[in-house]
């Protein structure tokens, strides 16, 4: 393996940027399933649990991938990681343009997912270890990538929408752009060469690594692996032999490492699934939460909003060097889950033209969530190299994967349900498929091609009913950063309780 010592005096830009294009491929990708599934189940007949099995499968396998990767990411080498990512990039598409139905769009999903939890593993060490005196401005600046591809694939969304070429055509032609970007940064990972990790340049021990999560992480992360691998089985999860597993995992590393993890770590452990569930969950629901609130005049109305929010979110991160600075990144995270929350609650209740004001309280809420927590724990547990950095992202995704995104879906077949059982059972009798299994209890599900065949009083009354529900979802998500703000504001009395917030570095010892 190519390496350069992470000591080196002029970062290397181009293998920055190779990280950020690799970075916009996978939420490109993100961005068109999150702006093309409501086209799907109209399509192929899916429930909203089927919808958001498919959103879960292309969370939690990232995090899958992520761990894995994490944990020998120093062995391999970086660039044989990114050359995986790659393969499983193109391979995925290419599956995804053969789906025809929703066992076959799960799989490609997933396969797409480990792909995107490949890029993830590696981009982050980078970035944190060539710009190891800065690393909460450039992993932010880093992660501007992520809305840019969102914003870019809703965008195309948008200007290809459901009416212009019939269904089949517009589904594949959405994805098959999304080879676009995936070729672009594997031309511009291939050349690059990549640094040795600041943990290793540094000395620190592979079981020091290990005991930065300790055994408490461990519990927390193989918890939510099992239960992710029972999902991908199709399968219940069986709780009991999940918490044995993890319990195991746990003691072997507890024996190895005589450590319980580090304290403040694991409560980003903690905070990490409710913040990607308020973040990516939202990302990935948004447009169809926002579709029948939107303006009648406006049937790309949602697609926009997403690439509006998104395109908020890319400008700040570029510029996120100041504001870090001014108010650290604690201070950030309290400042910004604050405005989520009321951001959140002001889509709950917004219509029309409205949601553009309310979107962008969300937008400048959720922007600094992911990557100020990212640059957080690079600064605050670089011995625990890759793993740390990375675990934070993989528990994230796992929790929403494995619980967030099922969740929402489930709440949505449920409460639409429920809404129409008071308002018009006659409806719902005339409507309703069949029940289908969910991890929290059976999910009653709406046929599509009954409603098809409603008149139109009936389907004005399911489409209303339908809008009060999805509106009322921004509520119940509103609940995770409230409980992301009180966790930020402990950690921000900690820090001033010690003096003040200081990153350390260990690439100067």
């Amino acid at each position: 393996m190519s390496v350069q010592h992470s000591s080196a005096k002029q970062p290397d830009m181009k293998l920055f940027w190779a990280c950020f294009i690799a970075l916009v491929a996978t939420s490109f990708v993100f961005g068109v399933r999150a702006n093309t599934i409501g086209l799907l189940q109209d399509g192929f007949n899916l429930s909203e649990n089927e919808k958001g099995a498919i959103n879960g499968a292309g969370m939690w396998p990232f995090a899958l991938s992520i761990i894995f990767f994490s944990l020998v990411i120093d062995w391999i080498g970086y660039k044989a990681v990114a050359l995986f990512a790659i393969v499983c990039h193109l391979t995925s598409l290419v599956l995804t343009l053969k789906a025809s139905g929703f066992q076959s769009f799960y799989w490609s999903t997933l396969l797409v997912a480990v792909a995107n939890g490949t890029v993830e593993s590696f981009i982050n060490p980078v970035v944190a270890t060539i710009f190891h005196k800065d690393k909460s401005k450039w992993l932010n600046i880093l992660h501007a990538g992520w809305p840019a591809g969102l914003a870019l694939g809703a965008m195309f969304c948008a200007l290809f929408p459901d009416v212009t070429l019939g269904f089949d055509a517009v589904w594949k032609l959405r994805f098959a752009l999304c080879f676009v970007p995936v070729v672009l940064y594997a031309a511009l990972i291939l050349p690059c060469k990549f640094p040795i990790n600041e943990r290793v340049a540094a000395g620190v021990s592979y079981r020091d690594m290990l005991k930065e999560v300790g055994a408490v992480g461990f519990f927390l992360i193989s918890a939510l692996i099992v239960a992710a691998i029972y999902q991908m089985a199709g399968k219940e999860v069986n709780w009991t032999r999940t918490l044995t597993v993890s319990m195991i995992v746990s003691v072997l590393i507890g024996a190895y490492t005589r450590s319980f993890g580090n304290g403040l770590f694991l409560l980003v452990l903690v905070i990490i699934g409710p913040l990607a569930t308020t973040e990516l969950g939202t990302d990935g629901w948004m447009p169809e939460l926002l579709k029948l609130n939107s303006p009648a005049e406006s049937p790309n109305f949602a697609a926009w909003v997403f690439v509006y929010v998104s395109a908020i979110m890319t400008v700040l991160r570029f510029y996120a060097g100041p504001i870090v600075h001014r108010f650290s990144p604690v201070g950030l995270l309290v400042v910004s889950s604050a405005v989520a929350v009321v951001g959140l609650v002001l889509l709950s209740q917004s219509v029309g033209w409205a949601i553009v004001a309310a979107s962008t309280v969300y937008a400048l809420g959720k922007t600094f969530l992911w990557s100020t927590t990212l640059g957080f724990t690079s600064e605050q547990f670089p011995k625990g190299g890759a793993l740390t950095l990375n675990g934070v992202s993989a528990v994230g995704v796992l929790f929403l994967g494995v619980l967030g995104s099922p969740f929402i879906g489930y709440q949505q077949d449920r409460d639409v349900h429920d809404r129409l059982e008071r308002q018009d059972p006659a409806l719902v009798t005339q409507i309703s498929g069949p029940s289908k299994p969910s991890l929290f209890g059976e999910s009653p599900s709406l046929d599509q091609e009954k409603i098809r065949t409603l008149d139109e009083p009936s389907l004005t009354t399911l489409k209303t009913v339908q809008a009060e529900s999805k509106r009322q979802a921004f509520i119940r998500i509103a609940v995770l950063p409230a409980f992301m703000f009180f966790c930020y504001l402990g950690i921000w009395f900690y820090f001033r309780a010690k003096g003040g917030y200081r990153a350390i570095c260990i690439a100067d010892h």
